[in-house]
């Protein structure tokens, strides 16, 4: 890390840690909170980021600071809005921190901490921004203790793309991904762009991706025809969701997964009724006839409204084959690299459960000036897409878990185009 990105985490973290102090001193001080808690949160910072290592994410003490501070005057606005007591603010609190830490029993823990911190403050006069603020720095501290294993790890700092080969070093360089995103991202790196392609596949040759244990030759011959030429398929979805992750998904969908244009899955069968166009659009670098990129995009046929627009590639590491599909997202990407492994009925999976060191899920920062890499490992996301036959059809079904916990099946009926 740069002395200039050490200096502006140090300011941004005395900007924060102003207005936390303001707000939990509003009625006897705010000026004084304001300095007190600038300085505070700005010496913690400092010390944090001269104590880190590369390779490492900042030290966990400084991060609670950091969102107890960040919680503080949210608290205080909360409470001014809405009159709310300590039991409703910490219940609040406790339920947004357990929100934002995705694990499923985190989501369940939060509320609990918050409403017993907020009991705790019932008897007092504290402001509503020192409840917030005890109830998610309470929050971070017991979950801590119960949730060891870490949900992120800091994998690269600022490196060149060939150090992680397992990322899509492909962003959106704007606010919205959409259905022109192959289109637009030809104008930004050059090459011969196609749109909608034909008979072009989601990987070049199923021969890429042989190892230790995948022999592409077990194949069966439909479920090859399949990655190898996509565009001659059509795909019917059938989502499957589970109850517990519906009001979550629903709130993600509507507020960012619909603005941004990515990873808009469908609620529902009904949903899927109105029919999906898949088309992959392609470019090909100059100079060479060798497809560059691979762009699977899925849209709702009668709006042309996104579902998700993923770009798909294949490398080889230690003599295996794998799958990484990168899904962009702006100044970064999330990259999902999969290993493949056989079905003995010459089925194929591609799987990111796997004890070997690059499958997985990555969410990627990308520099827009020199292109430099940093990656966090997302743990406890997993999924598995398993192609076959059935009675001399295309099958699959995609299901993803998190910590565990299986949360969506998306079934798919392959047919081939007319």
């Amino acid at each position: 890390m740069t002395t200039r990105d050490r200096l502006g985490g140090t300011l941004f973290a005395a900007a924060v840690g102003a207005l936390a102090g303001a707000a939990v001193l509003s009625r006897r001080g705010a000026a004084v909170g304001a300095l007190t808690g600038a300085a505070a949160l700005a010496a913690t910072e400092a010390v944090a980021r001269a104590r880190q290592q590369p390779g490492e994410i900042p030290a966990w003490w400084s991060r609670v600071a950091m969102s107890g501070a960040l919680a503080a005057p949210v608290g205080w606005l909360g409470g001014r809005l809405t009159g709310a007591g300590p039991v409703q603010v910490g219940l609040a609190a406790g339920t947004a921190a357990g929100a934002l830490g995705l694990r499923p029993q985190k989501v369940a823990l939060g509320p609990v901490v918050g409403a017993l911190v907020g009991a705790a403050w019932r008897l007092t006069e504290a402001p509503p921004a020192a409840v917030a603020a005890s109830a998610v720095v309470a929050f971070r501290a017991v979950s801590a203790l119960v949730f060891r294993d870490a949900q992120v790890d800091l994998l690269a700092e600022r490196v060149p793309a060939e150090q992680v080969p397992f990322v899509v070093p492909l962003e959106a360089r704007g606010r919205y991904v959409g259905t022109d995103y192959v289109r637009t991202l030809a104008v930004e790196i050059g090459g011969t762009y196609q749109a909608d392609a034909a008979d072009v596949g989601i990987v070049a040759a199923l021969d890429d991706l042989a190892g230790p244990q995948f022999d592409p030759a077990d194949v069966d011959p439909l479920v090859r025809e399949f990655y190898e030429h996509t565009t001659r398929f059509t795909l019917d979805i059938v989502p499957e969701w589970r109850l517990w992750v519906r009001p979550g998904y629903l709130l993600y969908r509507t507020f960012v997964a619909r603005p941004l244009g990515q990873a808009n899955v469908p609620m529902n069968q009904r949903e899927t009724m109105r029919g999906v166009r898949s088309r992959i659009d392609t470019i090909t670098p100059e100079g060479t006839d060798a497809i560059g990129v691979r762009g699977w995009i899925r849209s709702f046929a009668d709006t042309d409204e996104p579902i998700y627009v993923g770009i798909y590639t294949t490398y080889r590491h230690d003599g295996r084959g794998y799958v990484s599909v990168g899904f962009p997202v702006p100044q970064g990407s999330f990259t999902a690299t999969l290993l493949p492994q056989p079905r003995p009925d010459g089925g194929l999976v591609l799987t990111s459960r796997s004890d070997l060191q690059h499958p997985g899920h990555y969410l990627t920062y990308i520099d827009p000036a020199t292109r430099e890499l940093t990656t966090l490992a997302v743990h406890g996301f997993a999924e598995q897409l398993d192609v076959h036959v059935v009675d001399g059809d295309l099958r699959a079904e995609h299901a993803f878990s998190l910590y565990g916990l299986p949360f969506l099946v998306l079934h798919y009926t392959i047919h081939r185009k007319r």
